[in-house]
């Protein structure tokens, strides 16, 4: 049987964004902490980590935030970056200020260039995170693409023959989906995560893409509410549907 986990609540909260532990303590002395309705007088109490703590325990006024090893999606808008070295604004600027500052800290899983847009998960669990990026794990990513010029019809052989080799590199790509939608639009399921891979592989047909949009990962659609620079919690039937086939 598992052992649930326990932290001291100043550790605790102080891990999560709120404040400093000697900023908690005096919350705590001035009642400002509660669990299950009544105050708790000491920020060094240890809590079990249940997930109904976050029901249970309120920070001035407010339920407190998800506990740690929680994952989320965002709907990237363009023009968000998902790296510090790149200019303009980041994804972590679409999360509340306090999950900016915890630890450990919410890190995306794999990127989006900044003139993608879509799916993107974001997570502070770190095994969780491996698990999705694992190459072992083949997690299939679906992007829909619009292209400059008609496609010329030969894409999706060369796409799934596994043959296919980008520029640089020296090792084929894996066999990838490619569904026809448009003249000039298709949509692309790829096992993999290589560098700017999608727009690559439609450079080697000759092509250009001038908009790409990621639907999917796994079975972990966007939904069609999420509106762009929004994000969501992942329930649990959300974080199986990433491992789950498309």
């Amino acid at each position: 049987m598992t052992k649930t986990p326990t932290s001291r609540l100043d550790k605790l909260l102080a891990n999560m964004g709120y404040a400093s532990r000697r900023e908690i303590q005096l919350l705590a002395k001035n009642g400002r902490i509660l669990l299950d309705g009544a105050p708790v007088p000491r920020a060094d109490e240890r809590l079990a980590l249940t997930p109904d703590l976050e029901t249970r325990l309120v920070v001035d006024r407010e339920a407190l935030d998800p506990l740690p090893g929680f994952a989320l999606m965002v709907n990237k808008p363009l023009g968000v970056t998902c790296s510090h070295k790149e200019a303009g604004p980041l994804v972590y600027d679409l999360l509340p200020a306090r999950w900016r500052r915890r630890d450990p800290a919410i890190s995306t899983v794999g990127r989006l260039d900044k003139e993608t847009s879509g799916l993107l998960l974001m997570t502070d669990d770190g095994a969780l995170l491996h698990r999705i990026i694992s190459p072992s794990r083949h997690v299939p990513k679906r992007y829909r693409a619009h292209l400059a010029r008609p496609l010329n019809g030969t894409e999706a052989a060369l796409f799934a023959s596994g043959t296919l080799m980008l520029d640089g590199e020296d090792k084929p790509l894996a066999p990838a989906e490619l569904e026809v939608v448009g003249e000039r639009e298709a949509i692309l399921q790829v096992h993999e995560g290589r560098y700017h891979q999608v727009r690559r592989m439609f450079a080697a047909t000759g092509n250009h893409v001038e908009a790409l949009h990621r639907e999917s990962v796994g079975a972990l659609s966007l939904p069609a509410d999420l509106a762009p620079g929004s994000i969501r919690r992942l329930t649990e039937s959300d974080i199986a549907a990433i491992f789950a086939a498309p």
